[in-house]
């Protein structure tokens, strides 16, 4: 079994994390926009209270990321976090690096103080949500809503 690496993110990792929320975000045909998310990237990791990042390493090699949001909460008594993105790269999927991740995501947030990590799937990806309930995630009763002002 490959036992990757959870490097947090760096500058450095910009064009690397870039690249791969381009292949991340085609898998459902969802717009980006490269020069905007290297923006936001800088963004992210100059501003502790935003969140945390990782660069998944595996032989040396970037294989994906992780990417943790906080939010407050009055309901959960501190913060929380909304696991907005992770992503392995298709040549490395289904070599239990996803499992580790949750596992690392899971230690991560017990050592960040977060009371509890919520996450999003496409209706569509049955083997997301099968690996997430393996890790211990429950479906949640409330729907998720949006609204872009």
């Amino acid at each position: 079994m490959i036992q990757p690496v959870f490097k947090p993110f760096e500058a450095a990792d910009a064009p690397a994390v870039v690249s791969m929320m381009e292949q991340f975000y085609a898998i459902d045909g969802y717009p980006m926009d490269a020069v905007v998310s290297k923006g936001l990237f800088f963004e992210f990791i100059e501003n502790e209270s935003l969140g945390k990042g990782w660069v998944i390493i595996a032989d040396g090699n970037p294989v994906g990321y992780i990417i943790l949001t906080f939010v407050f909460s009055f309901e959960y008594a501190g913060r929380i976090a909304f696991l907005d993105e992770l992503f392995v790269s298709e040549t490395m999927r289904g070599q239990g690096i996803a499992k580790q991740a949750l596992n690392f995501i899971a230690e991560a947030a017990k050592a960040l103080s977060i009371k509890v990590v919520y996450l999003e799937i496409e209706p569509h990806n049955e083997g997301a949500k099968k690996l997430y309930l393996s890790k211990n995630f429950k479906e949640h009763k409330r729907g998720l809503m949006k609204l872009i002002p």
